[in-house]
């Protein structure tokens, strides 16, 4: 059996990924405190902010954390395969 080509993520990808992050991040900061409204609002905005962040951190971690448990049940499955395969003979006859 072939083993299945698993991508990589590259180093490139994932300065990208980290630098949109900041930036995105940084801007709604900014955002945050620099609009014209009182302190409680940009209060009440700001640990908004931060709860959206954590979430999407946390939704990223599941997902994930899923992904790898399916292949580790599709590895564990193909090893079972392979080992019926291996142990099986076509030409042994039963019962002679």
């Amino acid at each position: 059996m072939t083993k299945p080509i698993q991508q990589e993520t590259t180093a490139a990808y994932a300065a990208q990924a980290a630098l949109s992050f900041a930036l995105a991040l940084g801007a709604m900061v900014v955002g945050v405190a620099y609009l014209p409204v009182g302190g409680w609002v940009r209060a009440f905005l700001g640990v908004g902010l931060l709860y959206v962040v954590t979430s999407a951190f946390t939704l990223a971690k599941v997902v994930r954390d899923r992904q790898q448990e399916g292949q580790v049940v599709s590895r564990v499955d193909q090893a079972r395969l392979d080992k019926l395969l291996a142990e099986h003979d076509p030409f042994k006859v039963e019962g002679l």
